[in-house]
């Protein structure tokens, strides 16, 4: 055992390299793949095991293999929203990004794997001529992240448009749910608390006029790049939002702006956003997150939850 953990040869030694392989194949069987190569905050050490399913069958079968061998897993789309320690994660990291991302388009209804970027989607509505997905146009994320944690922006939300999903369950099981059993709420949904791992999803949207649509996601495109530090890595918003409040605003209004440990910083352009300046550690930047919380306390009196998860092991 080194500090980072098993050494790649130790870790195709195991039963559990050796029953993934056999699920999966090796060229979606990784070992010691470092984080940072999969996180938009470019952060992270190595994962034991990064497996990328390309179909349901197959994810259920690891999900079994995983649950057989009592191992850990973690499930990523493009790895926004996520800090993975330096010292990486001992367990499995399911990556369904660019391996479950088909789209495709029938009639008003738009479905797509989890893996599919918002971005992608929104332009495959456009295309159509479809109105309502505009405000997750440039939601850096997955459809499947989307939908676990009910994504929204610039009054929009996943809630507005989403059908039904599929998924496979804790036990490998592939399920079909409507969207009205998803208890779908700010950042929370029953595929949270149930342990789902969302494949698929149906989105109904409206007929509307091309133009119109492009000139909405123009719209939020400027928005974002106005206001939004998107020059730098970054996991999104920091925060959540707090009931009353902005989050950007209290940590403003603490003096926080441009406050940094080491290459971690909070955004002069948006305070809401922590940022890595070039070589920023998760350390370093779990230490800002700790001490940004601190100081809105002390200030507002109102205590900050991040919507950044964390993943490894953190001091």
């Amino acid at each position: 055992m080194t500090d980072m953990g098993r050494t790649e040869a130790e870790l195709k030694e195991t039963r559990l390299y050796k029953k993934l392989e056999a699920a999966l194949g090796t060229e979606r069987l990784l070992v010691n793949e470092r984080m940072d190569r999969h996180t938009t905050f470019r952060i992270g050490g190595p994962a034991d095991f990064f497996i990328s399913p390309d179909t349901e069958e197959r994810l259920a079968e690891a999900i079994r293999c995983l649950k057989e061998n009592n191992a850990p897993y973690f499930v990523i789309g493009n790895g926004s929203n996520l800090l993975v320690s330096d010292a990486g994660y001992r367990g499995t990291v399911i990556c369904l990004f660019k391996s479950m991302d088909g789209v495709s388009v029938q009639g008003n209804t738009v479905r797509a794997g989890a893996g599919a970027l918002l971005s992608r989607v929104a332009a495959e509505a456009l295309s159509a001529s479809l109105t309502g997905f505009e405000f997750a146009s440039g939601i850096p994320g997955t459809l499947g992240g989307a939908v676990v944690m009910n994504a929204g922006a610039y009054g929009g939300e996943m809630k507005d448009v989403l059908t039904d999903i599929r998924a496979v369950a804790a036990d490998g099981t592939i399920l079909t749910l409507p969207a009205e059993k998803l208890e779908l709420s700010y950042r929370n949904s029953a595929v949270i608390r149930g342990g789902l791992i969302v494949t698929e999803a149906g989105l109904a949207l409206r007929t509307g006029d091309r133009d119109a649509i492009q000139a909405r996601m123009d719209e939020l495109k400027e928005a974002r790049v106005s206001k939004q530090p998107l020059e730098f890595p970054s996991a999104g918003s920091a925060f959540k939002r707090p009931e009353g409040h902005f989050a950007g605003k209290l940590i403003m209004d603490a003096g926080l702006a441009g406050y940094h440990v080491g290459d971690a910083e909070v955004s002069t352009k948006h305070c809401g956003f922590v940022i890595n300046r070039g070589h920023a550690t998760a350390a370093q930047t779990r230490q800002l997150i700790r001490d940004v919380i601190e100081r809105v306390r002390e200030n507002s009196g109102v205590t900050l939850e991040p919507e950044v998860k964390f993943l490894g092991e953190f001091e």
